[in-house]
């Protein structure tokens, strides 16, 4: 013990605090180039290092963390802590001179904690060990809450990069003094614009059997709403104007949206930018869309006739039979590929011909775009 303790003079902020048989507790601190680790060790073994644990902040966590195999490695080779701390001190060394943009300095880690105490620690989703990786978060008038990622640069004067889920690009000032409080008002502004985008959309997705996107982004302005099986309706609206029509296209075969598109084009002088988005469209097709209250989405949700499944990577039935007694949906590329390998199938320029795999009428697809 006397002999560690000698070796200890090395380390005066670190000291024995706790005794218990064979085991001992050094707590204190570290300091490498001027910087200082809180670092708290435990030595189950007077005259043996095995079963050691170190404890730290969370500085000395990140530095350390990647020499792991390192440490466990000069663990075993020490004969001592003295000589151990020794080792530590190097690689700690080594790590701040190797990454000084991602360790962060103590004065920016505390600008970074004085500003969290102003914006609310309920702002803060997650930091990681560096506090220079961030997401934020604000809530809209209607509860939903919208995230923000931060990656800041080492350098103050340098605008960060951010990241957020909104229809746009997020554009924001940064100034050489710049403040997360600052960052968060302007995404509180982002949020306000878009909300009304956001209200009508949630309609939709309540009222209606929304076929894609499965589970909607805040930057998803676009909507495949189910009217039939095998026969939907495509929308996208303009997050500027999201009370006005919205872009539409009909899916599937041709003589069940034929009448669709006469109806939507006969009855456009009926849109009123009052109504929801769901009350305006019914209107308009003088249909009522099937929804939660009256049907299951699984009726919608209708196979692809040649490879049995719904979704094929990114890509779902949108293809159907142009016939009304079949009206079998089909993955585009599924249906291209059926076609190509008939003897009988024709190209004209970048449209494939050929016969239902089901009901051997009249078919046609599109060549798939690469």
């Amino acid at each position: 013990m006397r002999e560690i303790m000698d070796g200890l003079q090395s380390f005066p902020c670190l000291i024995p605090v706790y005794k218990c048989g064979t085991s001992t507790v050094y707590d204190g601190y570290l300091s490498v180039n001027g910087e200082e680790y809180r670092v708290r060790i435990t030595t189950p073994k007077e005259d043996s290092l095995e079963g050691l644990r170190l404890q730290g902040d969370w500085r000395l966590q990140c530095l350390l963390r990647e020499h792991a195999d390192i440490l466990e490695q000069r663990l075993k080779q020490c004969k001592d802590l003295p000589v151990y701390l020794k080792e530590i001190e190097a690689i700690l060394a080594c790590s701040a001179e190797e990454r000084p943009a991602s360790t962060g300095s103590f004065a920016n880690t505390r600008k970074i904690v004085e500003e969290m105490e102003k914006i609310g620690w309920d702002k803060l989703v997650s930091v990681d060990g560096s506090f220079q990786h961030l997401t934020l978060r604000c809530g809209d008038t209607r509860g939903r809450q919208h995230k923000l990622i931060v990656h800041l640069n080492a350098q103050e004067n340098v605008a960060p990069q951010c990241v957020a889920d909104l229809p746009g690009k997020f554009v924001f000032q940064w100034t050489a003094k710049g403040h997360l409080s600052e960052l968060m008002r302007q995404l509180e502004g982002s949020v306000a614009r878009y909300q009304a985008l956001w209200d009508a959309l949630d309609v939709v997705d309540q009222k209606t059997w929304v076929l894609e996107p499965d589970h909607p982004s805040f930057s998803a302005c676009s909507r495949r709403i189910a009217l039939s099986p095998g026969t939907s309706l495509q929308i996208t609206v303009d997050p500027r104007h999201p009370s006005a029509m919205p872009e539409c296209r009909f899916l599937g075969a041709d003589q069940v949206i034929a009448p669709l598109k006469d109806k939507l084009n006969a009855n456009l002088h009926l849109w009123d930018n009052q109504c929801s988005l769901v009350s305006n469209l019914e209107t308009l097709l003088e249909i009522t869309f099937p929804s939660p209250t009256n049907s299951k989405k699984e009726d919608f949700s209708l196979e692809c006739g040649i490879c049995y499944s719904y979704r094929l990577g990114d890509e779902i039935p949108d293809k159907t039979c142009d016939d009304a007694h079949c009206a079998q949906p089909f993955h585009q590329s599924c249906l291209y590929e059926w076609l190509r390998s008939l003897p009988s199938c024709q190209q004209s320029f970048n449209t494939i011909f050929g016969e239902c795999p089901f009901c051997s009428k009249p078919i046609s697809v599109k060549l798939p775009t690469k």
